[in-house]
């Protein structure tokens, strides 16, 4: 009986140890490959498997082979290796179930991954799925050479390494979109300077250009023809006139007169006075915000119309604005034709990384036939 609870103890503690190895590769937010490389091993030696796999679903017909390890004098499956989800073996029952799932003995079963196994010298086996942000991403799979080889509650202990590797993923993951979003802000700007200074160059600069030409004109002809000189000195008013003009409204275009002078709603209504669709307001917000908060707020409401105006064949839209616990909310809701996909152009992916920028959500909702709703919610 001590022998026995010493044991226990024993296993406990070589769990926890490995459970804490791999979890401080996540912490460090190691490169996913080498947190797959210690789970595979600390997982394998914790519950005595020979051989240990993990596999990323492609799709609910097949899985590729990312991470493996093996006991001396045994093999494990390649990496990567693409294999059919098909039969009754661990690996395709945890796809089709999204549960822990366990192989008493594969000697019976038939199809590729079966046979797979009979050549590896495998016999039994216990899988665990790997869930990542809701949905099914794979599973970590232990495997024995003897049947029924494993203990009664090993799938449940390999849960809390799957875990582990779904945490791993996920860091992985929102470094990437971090990196990707930073990659678009930085574009995005530079596209944002070019455009500007094309629009200045063909605009007002060409207005101002003309205004040298004519006062020298004008100059010239002051003492010999004053009446023409006149006449080129009003001239020139004119293109002085039509320049500043010009700048106004690239000055507009980079931050709004309305926003800046009288606030947030006042700009949205303004916006909405310009837009060619009749436009319902409901803007419940009093108070000025802080003003990269009313910036973004209403740059993210002029996209979402112009989309409405280019895109969605609407009739109406409906602009919401108001502050409550802590945000401050806007949502432009459309009749039109729905289907906005946020992965099709450039517009609504910047608009989400100038939210997720300020700590904030975006939300879209358009199912096609019904119209769309885009909503970003930002912490005041």
């Amino acid at each position: 009986m001590a022998k026995s609870l010493e044991s226990d103890v024993q296993t406990v503690v070589a769990e926890q140890s490995a459970l804490r190895r791999v979890a401080t590769l996540v912490a460090r937010d190691r490169d996913a490959h080498e947190v797959f490389e210690s789970v595979t091993e600390e997982s394998a030696k914790v519950l005595g498997a020979q051989v240990s796999s993990l596999v990323r679903f492609d799709d609910s017909q097949a899985a590729t082979t990312v991470g493996g390890w093996s006991a001396p004098g045994y093999s494990h499956p390649p990496v990567p290796r693409r294999i059919p989800l098909d039969g009754e073996t661990a690996v395709p029952t945890v796809s089709r179930t999204g549960a822990p799932a366990r192989l008493r003995d594969v000697e019976p079963l038939s199809g590729e991954v079966a046979d797979m196994l009979r050549d590896l010298g495998i016999r039994s086996a216990v899988a665990a799925p790997i869930e990542v942000a809701g949905r099914m991403w794979g599973a970590i799979v232990l495997s024995a050479t003897e049947p029924d080889g494993f203990s009664e509650h090993d799938e449940r202990r390999l849960c809390d390494f799957a875990e582990l590797v779904a945490q791993a993923i996920a860091n992985a993951d929102a470094r990437r979109q971090l990196a990707e979003s930073r990659t678009r802000l930085v574009e995005a700007s530079d596209t944002a300077r070019r455009r500007f200074e094309r629009n200045l160059h063909d605009g007002a600069q060409q207005w101002f250009v003309a205004l040298s030409i004519t006062l020298r004109r004008a100059a010239e002809l002051l003492e010999t023809d004053p009446a023409e000189a006149g006449l080129l000195l009003a001239e020139g008013r004119a293109q002085l006139a039509t320049g500043l003009g010009e700048l106004r409204e690239l000055a507009r275009g980079l931050h709004p007169a309305e926003l800046s002078e009288h606030g947030l709603a006042p700009a949205i209504e303004a916006l909405a006075g310009r837009t060619p669709l009749p436009i319902e307001l409901d803007l419940a917000l009093d108070e000025r915000l802080p003003e990269v908060l009313e910036s973004a707020v209403y740059y993210v409401t002029a996209e979402a119309l112009t989309n409405v105006v280019r895109y969605a064949q609407a009739s109406r839209a409906t602009i919401r604005l108001g502050c409550d616990g802590g945000e401050v909310h806007v949502a432009v809701i459309d009749d039109g034709v729905g289907g906005a996909d946020p992965t099709s152009g450039s517009g609504l992916r910047g608009l989400g990384d100038r939210v997720d920028a300020l700590g904030g959500r975006l939300f879209l909702d358009s199912v096609p036939g019904s119209g769309t709703r885009l909503e970003a919610r930002l912490p005041v």
